[in-house]
């Protein structure tokens, strides 16, 4: 779908501080783009995982020979925990580190953000909940994804767990973005087809929740319908087969035009959703809430952006040629439940330890988020009971 530019358009892209690297190979250099900052001592923040897998070493091995000294911080679990980065970044000043790199899925870059945020700020990472709230300019960061999924690695957001509420927050702002996005794909080929899956779907939802949402616009639009087309042609292969280096790359690379599309757009209810769903002890995670929603979000769009969703389908590699728009806009939910039902999601919520008791806490947190307000069909705490209902 091409935009039509009115001319009366007007729209701010942000600026884009992080600098995007992407290659087979890549992370190899990362002790020449360390120096490159001046840096002398690395905080190499990942999870237990990683360094079993041996991970790890691929930038270990690199920084030290270029003469950087690193200290491994391995605590990282699903959602970042706010107790964890504040004692991260304790630990960080401490030793006089100078450089945070992130390695790992977006929990792990998440943290690094933050941690990176919380080395040279006054407080608790939760005193700066919020957009653009973080004072002072964080220690530089280096974000190296090992999923193609949350897009953190270029998002203008780094998403954690109050451990006081059991709540996820967001505190976010172009301070808190990396400053070098390091994208090697071959650090995706090690991703089990599950977790492939669920980041992969999570992908697909950033790019179409920007793409049909109401502060979407031709930059954005256009980099987030690239990105859909990428996950449609790409993510079956990548979950069937993990080493192919063509699909690792593809979707990789989705996954940072979502990142980069959705900053400055917001998203939709699936993610308004999937804060509280992903909260608690609920803790589903977060790639599975998208997956599951998604369809049942769009299905309840389409009737309010039927051109839009028609891109989608015709994106997702579906024939829309001679129906009407909204015949076509529902060729993209079925697109997108084929593709949750090819690469082996949960059927529903329930699977997931979702039970109805929890549908009035999890929409009345959902309402507040502002990805309702950007959503292409004004939405009602009965709308988001329903979609929760028909998810489970």
């Amino acid at each position: 779908m091409l935009f039509h530019v009115d001319p009366a358009l007007n729209f701010t892209f942000p600026p884009f501080p992080t600098e995007l690297r992407f290659g087979c190979g890549l992370s190899s250099e990362i002790g020449a783009m360390a120096r490159e900052l001046g840096s002398s001592r690395v905080l190499l923040v990942t999870d237990a995982g990683i360094v079993k897998a041996g991970v790890a070493r691929r930038l270990t091995e690199p920084l030290e020979t270029a003469g950087l000294q690193v200290l491994l911080f391995d605590e990282v679990m699903q959602d970042s925990s706010s107790d964890m980065i504040m004692r991260a970044a304790a630990l960080a000043k401490e030793r006089g580190v100078d450089l945070i790199v992130g390695l790992g899925g977006g929990s792990a870059l998440d943290s690094a953000k933050a941690i990176a945020a919380m080395a040279t700020n006054p407080g608790s990472i939760l005193d700066w909940v919020g957009l653009d709230r973080v004072p002072l300019d964080p220690l530089p960061c280096i974000c190296v994804p090992t999923a193609a999924g949350t897009g953190s690695e270029v998002s203008v957001w780094s998403v954690l767990t109050d451990d006081a509420t059991g709540a996820k927050a967001s505190v976010g702002g172009t301070r808190v973005m990396a400053r070098i996005a390091l994208c090697d794909p071959e650090l995706t080929v090690s991703l089990p087809p599950a977790v492939t899956a669920a980041t992969g779907m999570d992908a697909l939802g950033h790019a179409v929740e920007c793409y049909v949402n109401k502060a979407c616009q031709p930059v954005s639009g256009a980099l987030a319908l690239q990105a859909i087309a990428l996950i449609g042609r790409h993510l079956r292969r990548a979950v069937a087969d993990g080493t192919s280096l063509e699909a690792r790359s593809g979707m990789l690379m989705a996954a940072v035009l979502a990142g980069i599309a959705m900053n400055p757009t917001r998203l939709g209810l699936a993610h308004a959703l999937a804060m509280p769903l992903g909260s608690w002890n609920l803790k589903i995670p977060h790639g599975t809430i998208i997956a599951i929603t998604l369809p049942e979000v769009m299905a309840f769009n389409c009737s309010a952006a039927p051109d839009r969703y028609a891109a989608v389908a015709a994106a997702l590699g579906e024939d829309t040629a001679g129906l009407e728009p909204e015949a076509a806009a529902r060729k993209a939910v079925d697109a997108v439940r084929s593709l949750k039902a090819d690469t082996g999601i949960p059927e529903g919520l329930s699977a997931c330890g979702f039970t109805p008791e929890w549908s009035e806490r999890v929409v009345e947190e959902a309402m507040k988020s502002g990805n309702v307000a950007v959503n292409p069909r004004a939405t009602s705490p009965a709308d988001l009971t329903a979609i929760l209902q028909k998810a489970m």
